[in-house]
């Protein structure tokens, strides 16, 4: 299912395990993640549990920062690339932020979306990740502080079922400088992941994010199951586990879904 939900449409000790993820000491088991049923009904034991993953795009799903991407062709990297870092590590508001990274692409054409576009590189292992996901019955979601103009490609090739990301407003041909609509910001971030657990009948407690910034905390907090993605360590202490190798398919085995 493919399912479109714009920002319009939302109503310290910790152990390496064997993956190459590090969990904390109070991190939900998987057993505890799944046991989740009508009062008196068994759910039967061959089936897998379901889950929702819902992830952050930028560094997470795709190894880019696409607001940086953007501002090379705009020629304003240098300054983007100082803000981004502060956002991500928690020193700036991220709304304020983005607006003034945004600002800095005024009069860049449109049709630079192409060309960024063509360089996005996904990260290792999401396709396995949906697949195995999607298996099990469960979804896939992201939500991203990017733009709808890049995600929603990636989004589509990759067969996710929900996704939500910032509007960019263009007149003439060309980005004016300012966001069209709401920002999704930390807040919006987990009014998602809240509305789409219920849209696919998914508990809360079985619903998992995966993050890497600032940004993502909010969510993570809300989350069943938080996981830091080669995270900053403002996002490694907060999460119940983190991985540390930029391979999404890790995420399997921690949710019982692959050996």
């Amino acid at each position: 299912m493919n399912q479109l939900l714009t920002p319009d449409a939302r109503t310290h000790d910790q152990q390496l395990n064997g993956s190459g993820s590090v969990a904390s000491p109070g991190a939900p088991t998987v057993s505890a993640l799944s046991e989740v049923a009508a009062p008196g009904v068994a759910a039967p034991e061959f089936a897998p549990p379901a889950f929702l993953v819902v992830l952050d795009v930028d560094s997470t799903l795709i190894e880019n920062e696409v607001i940086e991407m953007l501002a090379e062709c705009a020629g304003s990297l240098d300054e983007v690339a100082h803000i981004t870092e502060r956002a991500m590590s928690g020193e700036l508001d991220f709304q304020q932020s983005l607006r003034s990274r945004v600002s800095t692409l005024a009069g860049l054409p449109v049709a630079c979306f192409g060309e960024v576009a063509a360089s996005i590189r996904v990260t290792d292992g999401a396709d396995e990740l949906v697949a195995g996901l999607h298996a099990a019955g469960g979804y896939v979601g992201v939500v991203s502080g990017g733009f709808h103009e890049l995600v929603d490609d990636v989004a589509l090739s990759l067969g996710l079922d929900f996704w939500s990301a910032n509007r960019l407003e263009v007149a003439d041909g060309v980005l004016t400088g300012t966001l069209v609509g709401p920002v999704i910001d930390a807040e919006a971030k987990a009014s998602a992941l809240v509305a789409w657990a219920a849209a696919a009948g998914i508990p809360l407690v079985r619903t998992v994010a995966v993050g890497d910034g600032a940004n993502d905390l909010r969510m993570m907090h809300t989350a069943g199951l938080s996981v830091a993605f080669n995270a900053r360590e403002v996002v490694r202490s907060a999460a119940h586990l983190s991985i540390d190798t930029r391979d999404l398919s890790q995420l399997l085995p921690l949710l019982g879904l692959r050996g």
